[in-house]
């Protein structure tokens, strides 16, 4: 009885200092888990395209998202995505007609670029891949990336996603990608455009302009973005532009046809520099696309046959350094 009842004064005492410890965890403001929010995946039901892509056809901006338990995300990410993995990712441009693709590493993954690396080492040639890098990369790290398929590194300058990166890292990066042939992905807010005209007249290296701008087809071919990304593209050989993200661009949703004549004056204005993209598998979107419809849209874009052929098959192989 006397062991039992030194037991309970025990646990009470432990009672009470457990709760002592919570509150002075309180007291001195101990932060709650973040909580990360969850998005939808891609809509499972592919349609099987009318357009038939010519031979050779690439998706230049594309994502694979784990498994996560082999490819965890950064605890830093500001969304969690459900898995859309590479056996996915293949059946999907299977369906489609694609038979390349440029795998752009998420920001969801840090510095962290294995998901891309092992993707390309397992497509026979079919795939390239734009890192995350930064300081923390060392020169023989951006090597050995090189030599794994990669071709550029991103940049992320939209606010939901995190906002502007550091510019001093920023600058240091460019000047170690461009002793290795690479070029920069952008990814902007079109309303942020105008005051970005110093940075890219300064780049020593090419770069490409996601999503078309992410302009706004409700705001009509003169809003000043979309005019800034056509005169970009007049001027400067080193520009190129994305044609993706038409859900991005489009003011009535699906099927996304107002996106449609900003795709097809950056083609006129420069078809030997604009690229064309699913953006698989559309994370943070309002209106989640079906990509056999995307691949419709592109007769939209252009109906000339050559210059189908370049946005698909010619720029991508140049700019890639795809083997033909």
């Amino acid at each position: 009885m006397k062991r039992r009842a030194a037991l309970n004064q025990l646990a009470a005492l432990a009672a009470v200092a457990l709760t002592a410890g919570g509150a002075s965890a309180q007291a001195l403001g101990a932060a709650a888990p973040r909580e990360i929010p969850g998005i939808p995946g891609p809509d499972p039901n592919t349609q099987t395209p009318v357009f038939k892509a010519p031979s050779g056809s690439c998706d230049t901006h594309c994502h694979i998202f784990g498994p996560a338990a082999r490819y965890p995300y950064s605890p830093k990410r500001s969304y969690t995505p459900p898995d859309s993995g590479l056996e996915a990712f293949a059946a999907l441009h299977a369906k489609i007609g694609i038979e390349r693709a440029v795998i752009v590493n998420a920001s969801l993954y840090g510095n962290d670029n294995r998901v891309v690396l092992d993707a390309i080492a397992a497509s026979k040639g079919r795939y390239r891949g734009i890192a995350n890098v930064d300081d923390g990369v060392s020169d023989a790290e951006l090597r050995a990336l090189d030599q794994g398929g990669i071709r550029g590194c991103r940049f992320n300058f939209v606010k939901h996603l995190g906002g502007f990166p550091d510019m001093a890292v920023f600058d240091r990066t460019v000047a170690r990608i461009a002793r290795l042939g690479w070029h920069l992905d952008l990814h902007f807010d079109a309303i942020d455009l105008p005051q970005f005209y110093p940075l890219l007249d300064r780049l020593p290296v090419p770069y490409i302009i996601d999503h078309m701008g992410r302009v706004q087809a409700k705001d009509g071919l003169e809003q000043k973005p979309f005019q800034i990304l056509l005169d970009l593209l007049r001027r400067d050989p080193r520009c190129y532009v994305k044609i993706s993200g038409a859900e991005r661009v489009s003011s009535l949703g699906a099927p996304f046809h107002d996106a449609a004549p900003f795709a097809s004056g950056l083609i006129e204005t420069a078809p030997d520099r604009v690229l064309w993209g699913t953006d698989w598998p559309h994370p943070n979107v309002n209106t989640m696309p079906n990509d056999g419809a995307l691949v419709d849209l592109i007769p939209l874009y252009t109906s000339d046959a050559a210059l189908q052929r370049k946005l698909l098959v010619e720029n991508p192989m140049r700019l890639y350094q795809f083997e033909s």
